[in-house]
Protein backbone atom coordinates (compact mmCIF):
# COMPACT_ATOMS: atom_id res chain seq x y z
CA UNK A 1 0.00 0.00 0.00
CA UNK A 2 3.02 2.48 0.43
CA UNK A 3 3.69 1.81 -3.34
CA UNK A 4 0.44 2.84 -3.97
CA UNK A 5 0.40 5.55 -1.65
CA UNK A 6 3.69 7.43 -3.02
CA UNK A 7 2.06 6.85 -7.02
CA UNK A 8 -1.25 8.71 -5.68
CA UNK A 9 0.90 11.73 -4.46
CA UNK A 10 2.87 11.20 -7.29
CA UNK A 11 0.03 11.61 -9.52
CA UNK A 12 -1.47 14.08 -7.43
CA UNK A 13 1.59 16.62 -7.85
CA UNK A 14 1.86 16.20 -11.81
CA UNK A 15 -1.58 17.02 -12.13
CA UNK A 16 -1.60 20.11 -9.61
CA UNK A 17 1.02 21.93 -12.34
CA UNK A 18 -1.37 21.63 -14.63
CA UNK A 19 -3.72 22.59 -12.60
CA UNK A 20 -2.95 24.76 -9.59
CA UNK A 21 -4.40 24.67 -6.30
CA UNK A 22 -7.50 26.51 -5.76
CA UNK A 23 -10.60 26.74 -3.94
CA UNK A 24 -11.57 24.06 -5.92
CA UNK A 25 -9.51 21.14 -4.43
CA UNK A 26 -11.12 21.26 -1.41
CA UNK A 27 -14.52 19.58 -3.35
CA UNK A 28 -12.28 16.97 -4.54
CA UNK A 29 -11.99 15.01 -1.22
CA UNK A 30 -14.57 12.66 -0.59
CA UNK A 31 -15.21 13.26 3.26
CA UNK A 32 -17.85 11.13 4.04
CA UNK A 33 -16.34 8.12 2.34
CA UNK A 34 -12.51 8.87 4.26
CA UNK A 35 -15.11 9.41 7.56
CA UNK A 36 -16.68 6.45 6.98
CA UNK A 37 -13.67 4.25 6.43
CA UNK A 38 -11.52 5.78 8.98
CA UNK A 39 -14.59 4.45 11.34
CA UNK A 40 -14.90 0.99 10.35
CA UNK A 41 -10.59 0.58 10.30
CA UNK A 42 -10.57 1.81 13.81
CA UNK A 43 -13.75 -0.74 14.91
CA UNK A 44 -12.16 -3.69 13.02
CA UNK A 45 -8.74 -2.96 14.16
CA UNK A 46 -10.01 -2.87 18.27
CA UNK A 47 -11.88 -5.79 17.90
CA UNK A 48 -9.21 -7.81 16.06
CA UNK A 49 -6.78 -6.80 19.11
CA UNK A 50 -9.52 -7.60 20.87
CA UNK A 51 -9.16 -11.41 19.35
CA UNK A 52 -13.23 -11.14 19.23
CA UNK A 53 -12.99 -12.80 15.88
CA UNK A 54 -10.67 -15.59 16.67
CA UNK A 55 -12.73 -16.71 19.65
CA UNK A 56 -15.28 -16.83 17.14
CA UNK A 57 -13.43 -19.33 15.41
CA UNK A 58 -12.23 -21.31 18.56
CA UNK A 59 -15.80 -22.43 19.01
CA UNK A 60 -16.87 -23.58 15.55
CA UNK A 61 -13.68 -26.04 15.41
CA UNK A 62 -14.33 -27.62 17.86
CA UNK A 63 -16.23 -30.52 15.80
CA UNK A 64 -14.24 -30.65 13.08
CA UNK A 65 -14.29 -34.54 12.55
CA UNK A 66 -12.55 -34.80 8.76
CA UNK A 67 -10.32 -32.69 6.37
CA UNK A 68 -13.46 -31.41 4.24
CA UNK A 69 -15.12 -29.94 7.47
CA UNK A 70 -11.66 -28.21 8.45
CA UNK A 71 -10.96 -26.75 5.06
CA UNK A 72 -14.31 -25.53 4.53
CA UNK A 73 -14.53 -23.89 8.09
CA UNK A 74 -11.18 -22.08 7.54
CA UNK A 75 -12.32 -20.73 4.06
CA UNK A 76 -15.45 -19.98 4.54
CA UNK A 77 -14.60 -17.62 7.98
CA UNK A 78 -12.90 -15.93 5.45
CA UNK A 79 -15.72 -15.54 3.04
CA UNK A 80 -18.35 -14.69 5.85
CA UNK A 81 -16.78 -12.67 7.81
CA UNK A 82 -14.89 -9.66 5.21
CA UNK A 83 -18.75 -8.94 4.39
CA UNK A 84 -18.73 -7.26 7.47
CA UNK A 85 -15.04 -6.88 8.83
CA UNK A 86 -13.66 -6.56 5.43
CA UNK A 87 -10.85 -8.40 3.16
CA UNK A 88 -7.99 -6.94 5.35
CA UNK A 89 -9.33 -7.87 8.40
CA UNK A 90 -10.28 -11.16 7.77
CA UNK A 91 -6.90 -12.33 6.19
CA UNK A 92 -5.02 -10.58 9.03
CA UNK A 93 -7.11 -12.74 11.48
CA UNK A 94 -7.70 -16.21 10.01
CA UNK A 95 -4.79 -16.83 7.30
CA UNK A 96 -2.23 -17.24 10.63
CA UNK A 97 -5.11 -19.17 12.71
CA UNK A 98 -4.88 -21.53 9.64
CA UNK A 99 -1.68 -21.92 9.11
CA UNK A 100 -1.57 -22.63 13.07
CA UNK A 101 -4.84 -25.58 12.81
CA UNK A 102 -3.35 -27.15 9.67
CA UNK A 103 0.14 -27.44 11.79
CA UNK A 104 -1.72 -28.68 14.64
CA UNK A 105 -3.71 -31.06 12.82
CA UNK A 106 -0.56 -32.47 10.66
CA UNK A 107 -2.46 -31.00 7.25
CA UNK A 108 0.92 -29.13 6.38
CA UNK A 109 0.63 -30.14 3.16
CA UNK A 110 -2.99 -27.92 2.45
CA UNK A 111 -1.41 -24.58 3.69
CA UNK A 112 -0.47 -23.09 0.74
CA UNK A 113 -3.93 -24.34 -0.90
CA UNK A 114 -5.88 -23.71 1.92
CA UNK A 115 -4.27 -19.97 2.35
CA UNK A 116 -4.80 -19.62 -1.11
CA UNK A 117 -8.32 -20.20 -1.13
CA UNK A 118 -8.85 -18.56 1.43
CA UNK A 119 -7.49 -14.97 -0.09
CA UNK A 120 -9.80 -15.56 -2.87
CA UNK A 121 -12.98 -16.22 -0.13
CA UNK A 122 -12.13 -13.02 1.71
CA UNK A 123 -12.03 -11.10 -1.78
CA UNK A 124 -14.74 -12.68 -3.56
CA UNK A 125 -17.27 -12.42 0.20
CA UNK A 126 -16.32 -8.67 0.37
CA UNK A 127 -17.76 -7.94 -2.53
CA UNK A 128 -21.14 -8.46 -1.28
CA UNK A 129 -21.94 -5.84 1.11
CA UNK A 130 -20.80 -2.26 1.04
CA UNK A 131 -18.49 -2.31 3.86
CA UNK A 132 -16.77 -5.57 2.65
CA UNK A 133 -13.80 -3.89 1.01
CA UNK A 134 -12.58 0.00 0.31
CA UNK A 135 -13.81 0.14 -3.22
CA UNK A 136 -16.81 -1.15 -2.25
CA UNK A 137 -17.90 1.69 0.13
CA UNK A 138 -16.52 4.61 -2.09
CA UNK A 139 -18.48 3.60 -5.05
CA UNK A 140 -21.47 2.78 -2.90
CA UNK A 141 -21.29 6.08 -1.34
CA UNK A 142 -20.70 8.00 -5.00
CA UNK A 143 -23.59 5.48 -7.20
CA UNK A 144 -26.30 6.36 -4.33
CA UNK A 145 -28.04 3.02 -4.42
CA UNK A 146 -29.54 1.87 -1.52
CA UNK A 147 -27.61 -1.03 0.39
CA UNK A 148 -30.74 -3.09 -0.51
CA UNK A 149 -29.87 -2.51 -4.25
CA UNK A 150 -26.64 -2.86 -3.67
CA UNK A 151 -26.56 -6.22 -2.31
CA UNK A 152 -29.06 -7.53 -5.09
CA UNK A 153 -26.19 -5.96 -7.85
CA UNK A 154 -23.78 -8.43 -5.79
CA UNK A 155 -25.54 -11.39 -4.86
CA UNK A 156 -24.92 -13.75 -7.88
CA UNK A 157 -21.77 -13.13 -7.99
CA UNK A 158 -21.63 -13.68 -4.02
CA UNK A 159 -23.66 -17.15 -4.61
CA UNK A 160 -21.78 -18.52 -7.39
CA UNK A 161 -18.25 -17.92 -5.10
CA UNK A 162 -19.77 -19.58 -2.44
CA UNK A 163 -20.75 -22.64 -4.70
CA UNK A 164 -17.10 -22.59 -6.36
CA UNK A 165 -15.21 -22.55 -3.39
CA UNK A 166 -17.22 -25.14 -1.71
CA UNK A 167 -16.85 -27.22 -5.02
CA UNK A 168 -13.25 -26.86 -4.91
CA UNK A 169 -12.48 -28.00 -1.39
CA UNK A 170 -15.59 -31.19 -1.33
CA UNK A 171 -13.95 -32.32 -5.01
CA UNK A 172 -10.26 -32.93 -2.51
CA UNK A 173 -9.88 -36.27 -1.23
CA UNK A 174 -11.52 -36.18 2.98
CA UNK A 175 -9.22 -37.58 5.40
CA UNK A 176 -10.08 -38.18 8.94
CA UNK A 177 -8.97 -35.79 12.25
CA UNK A 178 -8.68 -35.68 15.31
CA UNK A 179 -11.41 -33.20 17.26
CA UNK A 180 -8.96 -29.80 17.62
CA UNK A 181 -8.87 -28.19 21.10
CA UNK A 182 -7.62 -24.35 20.68
CA UNK A 183 -7.36 -21.91 23.78
CA UNK A 184 -9.11 -19.02 22.82
CA UNK A 185 -6.88 -15.70 23.31
CA UNK A 186 -10.05 -13.87 24.56
CA UNK A 187 -10.50 -12.98 27.92
CA UNK A 188 -13.76 -12.02 29.79
CA UNK A 189 -12.09 -9.00 31.27
CA UNK A 190 -12.46 -7.72 27.89
CA UNK A 191 -15.97 -7.69 27.35
CA UNK A 192 -16.85 -4.32 28.03
CA UNK A 193 -14.17 -3.02 25.26
CA UNK A 194 -16.17 -6.02 23.02
CA UNK A 195 -19.44 -4.26 23.99
CA UNK A 196 -18.26 -0.90 23.02
CA UNK A 197 -16.96 -1.45 19.74
CA UNK A 198 -20.35 -3.58 18.86
CA UNK A 199 -22.11 -0.23 19.27
CA UNK A 200 -19.28 1.49 17.87
CA UNK A 201 -20.24 -1.34 14.75
CA UNK A 202 -23.81 -0.89 14.69
CA UNK A 203 -23.15 2.71 14.29
CA UNK A 204 -21.10 2.60 11.22
CA UNK A 205 -23.86 0.50 9.94
CA UNK A 206 -26.42 3.49 10.58
CA UNK A 207 -24.42 5.52 8.71
CA UNK A 208 -23.88 3.08 5.58
CA UNK A 209 -27.76 3.27 5.85
CA UNK A 210 -27.89 6.82 5.74
CA UNK A 211 -29.48 7.01 9.06
CA UNK A 212 -26.87 8.57 10.80
CA UNK A 213 -24.21 11.27 9.12
CA UNK A 214 -20.69 10.29 8.79
CA UNK A 215 -19.30 13.02 10.55
CA UNK A 216 -20.94 12.45 13.79
CA UNK A 217 -20.17 9.20 13.30
CA UNK A 218 -16.02 9.86 12.66
CA UNK A 219 -16.39 12.49 15.89
CA UNK A 220 -18.10 9.91 17.94
CA UNK A 221 -15.63 7.35 17.04
CA UNK A 222 -12.85 9.31 17.56
CA UNK A 223 -13.84 10.29 21.28
CA UNK A 224 -14.62 6.79 22.41
CA UNK A 225 -11.79 5.04 20.55
CA UNK A 226 -8.96 7.69 22.55
CA UNK A 227 -10.52 7.60 25.58
CA UNK A 228 -11.67 3.80 26.30
CA UNK A 229 -8.25 2.05 23.82
CA UNK A 230 -6.27 4.62 22.16
CA UNK A 231 -3.57 2.32 21.17
CA UNK A 232 -5.91 1.45 18.48
CA UNK A 233 -5.80 5.04 17.29
CA UNK A 234 -1.78 3.53 16.69
CA UNK A 235 -2.98 0.54 14.23
CA UNK A 236 -5.25 2.19 11.93
CA UNK A 237 -3.72 1.89 8.25
CA UNK A 238 -3.70 5.49 7.80
CA UNK A 239 -1.76 5.60 4.35
CA UNK A 240 -5.18 4.15 2.96
CA UNK A 241 -6.85 7.60 3.67
CA UNK A 242 -3.56 9.62 2.38
CA UNK A 243 -3.68 7.06 -0.65
CA UNK A 244 -7.81 8.11 -1.16
CA UNK A 245 -7.19 11.63 -0.93
CA UNK A 246 -4.12 11.55 -3.24
CA UNK A 247 -6.26 9.97 -6.07
CA UNK A 248 -9.26 12.67 -4.91
CA UNK A 249 -6.65 15.32 -6.29
CA UNK A 250 -5.63 13.52 -9.28
CA UNK A 251 -9.19 12.81 -10.23
CA UNK A 252 -10.15 16.16 -9.72
CA UNK A 253 -7.52 17.70 -12.00
CA UNK A 254 -7.71 15.54 -14.59
CA UNK A 255 -11.42 15.93 -14.79
CA UNK A 256 -10.74 20.10 -15.72
CA UNK A 257 -8.99 18.86 -18.66
CA UNK A 258 -11.39 17.78 -21.26
CA UNK A 259 -8.70 16.79 -23.71
CA UNK A 260 -8.03 14.14 -21.68
CA UNK A 261 -11.55 13.71 -19.43
CA UNK A 262 -12.89 12.88 -23.55
CA UNK A 263 -10.07 10.83 -24.20
CA UNK A 264 -10.62 8.53 -21.10
CA UNK A 265 -13.99 8.50 -21.36
CA UNK A 266 -13.91 7.15 -24.76
CA UNK A 267 -12.03 4.35 -23.92
CA UNK A 268 -13.75 3.57 -20.83
CA UNK A 269 -17.50 3.61 -22.31
CA UNK A 270 -19.07 0.57 -23.07
CA UNK A 271 -15.86 -1.33 -21.48
CA UNK A 272 -16.63 -0.26 -17.84
CA UNK A 273 -16.55 -4.19 -16.97
CA UNK A 274 -13.23 -5.10 -18.54
CA UNK A 275 -11.56 -2.03 -17.85
CA UNK A 276 -12.04 -2.26 -14.46
CA UNK A 277 -10.78 -5.54 -14.33
CA UNK A 278 -7.44 -4.65 -16.31
CA UNK A 279 -6.42 -1.97 -14.53
CA UNK A 280 -7.17 -3.71 -11.32
CA UNK A 281 -4.62 -6.37 -12.68
CA UNK A 282 -2.20 -3.28 -12.82
CA UNK A 283 -2.69 -0.76 -10.20
CA UNK A 284 -5.31 -2.71 -7.91
CA UNK A 285 -8.85 -2.42 -7.91
CA UNK A 286 -9.07 0.08 -5.19
CA UNK A 287 -6.98 2.72 -6.97
CA UNK A 288 -8.87 1.36 -10.34
CA UNK A 289 -12.25 2.15 -8.30
CA UNK A 290 -11.07 5.25 -7.83
CA UNK A 291 -9.46 6.43 -10.92
CA UNK A 292 -12.29 5.27 -13.22
CA UNK A 293 -15.63 6.42 -11.05
CA UNK A 294 -14.56 10.32 -12.55
CA UNK A 295 -14.74 9.47 -15.95
CA UNK A 296 -17.75 7.17 -15.66
CA UNK A 297 -21.28 7.51 -14.29
CA UNK A 298 -21.84 3.25 -14.56
CA UNK A 299 -21.79 2.51 -10.92
CA UNK A 300 -22.81 -0.75 -11.24
CA UNK A 301 -20.49 -2.09 -14.00
CA UNK A 302 -17.48 -0.67 -12.07
CA UNK A 303 -18.78 -2.39 -8.77
CA UNK A 304 -18.80 -5.48 -10.16
CA UNK A 305 -15.66 -5.09 -12.56
CA UNK A 306 -13.47 -3.73 -9.86
CA UNK A 307 -14.51 -6.11 -7.54
CA UNK A 308 -13.97 -9.78 -9.92
CA UNK A 309 -10.90 -7.33 -10.93
CA UNK A 310 -9.67 -8.12 -7.49
CA UNK A 311 -8.81 -11.67 -8.60
CA UNK A 312 -6.10 -12.40 -11.36
CA UNK A 313 -2.22 -11.04 -10.33
CA UNK A 314 -0.90 -11.00 -6.46
CA UNK A 315 -1.55 -7.28 -6.65
CA UNK A 316 -5.10 -6.64 -7.94
CA UNK A 317 -6.40 -6.74 -4.71
CA UNK A 318 -4.07 -5.09 -2.00
CA UNK A 319 -5.59 -7.63 0.35
CA UNK A 320 -3.89 -10.52 -1.29
CA UNK A 321 -0.81 -9.51 -0.10
CA UNK A 322 -1.44 -9.74 3.51
CA UNK A 323 -1.84 -13.39 2.80
CA UNK A 324 1.85 -13.84 1.01
CA UNK A 325 3.45 -11.85 3.61
CA UNK A 326 2.11 -14.25 6.02
CA UNK A 327 2.50 -17.40 3.97
CA UNK A 328 6.51 -16.02 3.32
CA UNK A 329 6.55 -15.55 7.41
CA UNK A 330 5.46 -18.97 8.25
CA UNK A 331 8.42 -21.12 5.96
CA UNK A 332 10.04 -18.49 2.96
CA UNK A 333 10.69 -22.29 1.05
CA UNK A 334 6.61 -22.01 0.43
CA UNK A 335 6.49 -18.71 -1.50
CA UNK A 336 7.37 -20.06 -5.18
CA UNK A 337 5.09 -23.06 -4.84
CA UNK A 338 2.18 -20.20 -3.11
CA UNK A 339 2.47 -17.81 -6.18
CA UNK A 340 1.93 -21.12 -8.84
CA UNK A 341 -1.17 -21.97 -6.91
CA UNK A 342 -2.53 -18.15 -6.16
CA UNK A 343 -1.60 -17.59 -9.91
CA UNK A 344 -3.86 -20.69 -11.53
CA UNK A 345 -7.08 -20.46 -8.66
CA UNK A 346 -6.63 -16.59 -9.18
CA UNK A 347 -6.95 -16.82 -12.76
CA UNK A 348 -9.23 -19.97 -13.13
CA UNK A 349 -11.52 -17.91 -11.12
CA UNK A 350 -11.43 -14.79 -13.15
CA UNK A 351 -12.61 -16.17 -16.24
CA UNK A 352 -15.53 -17.78 -14.89
CA UNK A 353 -16.76 -14.53 -12.95
CA UNK A 354 -15.87 -12.85 -16.54
CA UNK A 355 -18.38 -14.84 -17.92
CA UNK A 356 -20.89 -14.52 -15.45
CA UNK A 357 -20.66 -11.00 -15.12
CA UNK A 358 -22.00 -10.55 -19.25
CA UNK A 359 -24.36 -13.05 -18.64
CA UNK A 360 -25.77 -11.31 -15.82
CA UNK A 361 -26.10 -8.29 -17.03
Amino acid sequence: MNIVLIIAWVLALISAIVVPPDSAYLSYIDFHTLGLLFCLMAVMAGANRLGVFRQAADRLLTKVKNSHQLELILVFLCFISSMLITNDVALITFVPFAIQVLEMSDRRESIILVVVLQTIAANLGSMFTPIGNPQNLYLYSKSGMGVGEFLVLMLPYTVLAAVLLFVTIVLRKKQPLHTLQIASEVSFKNYRKQVIYAVLFVQCLLCVAQILPAWFVTIVTVFVVFFTDRDTLKVIDYSLLLTFAGFFIFIGNMGRIPAFCDFLKGIISGNEILTAVASSQVISNVPAALLLSGFTQKWEALIVGTNIGGLGTLIASMASLISYRLIVASGPSRKGKYILYFTIANILFLMVFILAAFMFS
